[in-house]
């Protein structure tokens, strides 16, 4: 009985026959009697339920050509790369290799792809995309909404990819997406300590708002464009107003802004930038030199207030003089004038009359 080796193989199994260490065939379903005095025979069952048929000495199977009509083998090259889908549903992505899928149980489709065409593309990226497997030969990356991919493959630039996902085969070259915000965004320029043409320093607190209208620009013109954006902000700043003196600066400010505008948007054209406005936040003068401007302002202030009262008070005595010049040519208003004045006098309180000299009397009742 110890001659003999006794297998026992299913329906959905098929045994690999070894004798000696080398392949001999494939043993179909059943049971099985080999003679093995010598214990030289060995029957590996392998299960045709998992297509994948993973074996040690599978180039010794696939050699014999005892898989030609059960099995579908691929001899992956090292640009190839295989998709596998099992009964029509997405199953791994394979790198270079030998591999066999047995065809009895289940439906293999392999599709085989060049990776020497770096971006690799699909209908089903998406379901390919999240196999475990295929973030072993695949760098998978997602450029979201409101951005766009700048695509370098081994230094060279190759498009600006679009929102979406993107996968790129690895080994054959080195690809690298670098994802670009298109939307506005603002740089604040702040505490910038700058000297006026007449010595007196200021400091600044400016804001620039851009967007980047050109990604290819914008990556390879600097490593960050933002901080490119600031330290030209920064050197337009200092040119403007350090050419300007004190007090023409503070009167000229919206001119001062509209040159710093145009002088940061030459410079954001060349970085892939566009430049929506430029405005000068904040000016902080020196404690005494405010000082000083709030003393000025004051003794303004009150050279005005003192102007406008002298202006008034020779409006008012101008105003006199006409009326003076106009009583003493008509007699008949004088009277009127001077029977107003009685009347305002009696309206106040009783009025009291004192006869005097001679002739008083008379132009009193003259004036009644």
């Amino acid at each position: 009985m110890f001659l003999f080796k006794k297998y026992k193989i299913r329906s959905y199994e098929m045994g690999l026959l070894f004798r000696d260490g080398e392949f001999r065939g494939l043993v179909e379903a059943g049971t099985r009697w080999f003679f093995d005095p010598l214990g030289k025979v060995r029957v590996d069952i392998a299960s045709q339920r998992d297509p994948w048929l993973v074996h040690e000495k599978l180039d010794l199977i696939v050699k014999s050509g005892a898989l030609a009509e059960r099995a579908v083998v691929l001899d992956l090259k090292d640009h190839e790369r295989a998709l596998v889908w099992i009964e029509n549903r997405f199953s791994h992505v394979l790198p270079a290799g030998l591999y066999a899928y047995w065809t009895g149980q289940k439906d293999v489709r392999v599709e085989v792809v060049d990776a020497r065409i770096v971006r690799f593309e699909h209908a089903e990226l998406k379901v390919i995309a999240r196999s475990p497997l295929a973030q072993r030969v695949l760098d998978v990356c997602t450029v979201n909404r409101d951005r766009v991919g700048v695509l370098f493959i081994d230094g060279r630039y190759i498009e600006t990819l679009t929102p979406g996902l993107y996968a790129f085969w690895k080994g054959q070259s080195e690809a690298k997406v670098v994802e670009i915000d298109l939307r506005e965004t603002m740089v604040d320029v702040g505490g910038q300590d700058i000297m006026t043409a007449d010595k007196v320093t200021l400091r600044l607190n400016a804001v620039v708002t851009y967007k980047i209208v050109d990604a290819r620009k914008a990556v390879s013109q600097t490593d960050d464009v933002r901080q490119a954006l600031y330290r030209d902000t920064q050197l337009v700043l200092r040119s403007v107003v350090g050419a300007r003196e004190l007090d023409a600066f503070l009167t000229e400010k919206d001119a001062v802004a509209t040159e710093i505008e145009e002088s940061v948007r030459r410079r954001a054209g060349e970085l892939g930038l566009e430049i929506a406005s430029v405005g000068i936040r904040d000016v902080i003068l020196p404690g005494d030199m405010k000082d000083l401007m709030n003393k000025v302002t004051e003794a303004r202030k009150a050279a005005e207030a003192n102007l406008i009262s002298r202006r008034e008070e020779t409006a008012a005595m101008r105003s006199q003089a006409n009326t003076a010049k106009l009583l003493a040519d008509n007699p008949t208003l004088m009277r009127l004038r001077e029977l107003e004045v009685l009347e305002k006098i009696a309206s106040n309180g009783k009025l009291n009359i004192v006869l005097g000299d001679k002739g008083l009397a008379d132009k009193v009742v003259n004036l009644l």
